[in-house]
């Protein structure tokens, strides 16, 4: 018979434990969102660092200098980036909302002539399956002329003042988050106690291991395949080339999906409509994309993500459900994080603790 101390400490635990997941998944997010000038300027503290120490060690300028021009740099560059490429975006847009109801129309068109060829190859077929075949394609066309619009409505800003000032404290915080960033780290680490300052050493490392290093290899193979499916596209003549080549390149950062769950339905289109040039050029450009990814990836991501394919869309699907699009990217460093903790035995004693809890009940129940 076990102490009875034993489980007051387990059900401690265990409710220390879903105090935690509440906090990360509904709590943490709204605290971010409503500091979100010093999270951004924490962002570009961490951009901004090790250019930081590389001018203070190679230049020998002090780190309060350092700081204030690497930020400027830095922030430079962000806003300069983000604006040449929100612009082009909002061009290609705005063109594609003007021409979206001939575009739908020739796709119509083009489902309408897929089933007409579909039912010269079906005559074989039993009359009944030869009129749903009809009948979906015939809905498919109807419905993208009737029901598919584009909601170009929208402001990045409601209040011009808020969003300078949040631009004035993001840029103070980032500079304090480098000027003064070992102040603050020796402050935090005399105000915490021991145990959470090993625990957060643990987690810190395998975030930065995960996080860090997944999206850096991610977003540098995303740019790659953006490229070479843009000048793909170009090649082909295909209208909107970019926001394609954008668009399918960010299902190519999910692991679970990847270039070939567009380019592969759309090369078969093509080929059953008779489009055989654009199908074997859809084609070359996706197995291109797949040399050049499967090149590069074990060099900057390793062979894979750290977990398995199932983990991988189960941790996919939990953040879309809670955060959307948002979360299905974060899901996957997050799922790594939590793996790797499992591993360096971070959940050993609530393991052991519910292992106990279950054998002694088992064992109660006998009689």
């Amino acid at each position: 018979m076990r102490e009875p101390i034993i489980y007051v400490k387990i059900v401690i635990n265990f409710i220390l434990l879903i105090l935690t997941v509440l906090f990360l998944i509904f709590i943490l997010p709204k605290i971010i969102g409503f500091f979100i000038p010093f999270v951004i300027g924490w962002i570009v503290s961490m951009i901004a660092n090790p250019l930081v120490k590389f001018l203070e060690k190679r230049v020998k300028l002090l780190r309060k200098h350092s700081s204030a021009l690497i930020i400027i740099i830095v922030i430079a560059a962000i806003v300069g980036t983000l604006y040449l490429l929100i612009a082009f975006l909002v061009k290609e847009i705005s063109s594609l909302t003007d021409d979206l109801p001939e575009i739908i129309d020739r796709i119509s068109l083009q489902f309408e002539a897929l089933s007409n060829r579909l039912s010269l190859a079906s005559r074989s077929l039993p009359k009944s399956i030869r009129t749903g075949i009809d009948d979906m394609f015939k809905n498919m066309g109807d419905y993208l002329s009737k029901e598919v619009t584009i909601d170009t409505a929208g402001t990045f800003a409601k209040n011009i003042a808020e969003v300078f000032l949040m631009t004035i404290i993001s840029i103070l915080s980032a500079y304090f988050f480098i000027a003064k960033r070992d102040e603050l780290i020796d402050g935090i680490k005399k105000i915490m106690p021991n145990s959470i300052n090993n625990g957060w050493y643990i987690i810190n490392d395998n975030f930065k291991t995960a996080v860090g290093g997944y999206f850096k290899a991610q977003f540098k193979i995303m740019l790659i395949i953006t490229v070479i499916m843009f000048v793909g596209f170009e090649v082909l003549t295909v209208g909107y080339s970019f926001l394609l080549a954008l668009g399918i390149a960010f299902l190519d950062f999910l692991p679970v999906f990847g270039t070939g769950a567009v380019l592969w339905p759309w090369a078969i289109i093509d080929m059953l409509t008779g489009n055989y040039m654009r199908a074997i050029g859809l084609i070359v450009i996706y197995l291109i994309c797949q040399v050049i990814k499967q090149v590069l990836q074990p060099k900057m991501v390793g062979d894979s993500v750290g977990i398995s394919p199932l983990a991988t869309l189960f941790f996919m699907f939990t953040g879309y459900r809670f955060y959307g699009v948002l979360g299905m990217i974060l899901g996957i460093p997050i799922g790594m994080v939590l793996v790797n903790l499992y591993r360096v035995g971070v959940f050993d004693r609530f393991i052991k603790g519910l292992k106990i809890i279950t054998h002694d009940i088992n064992e109660f129940r006998k009689f």
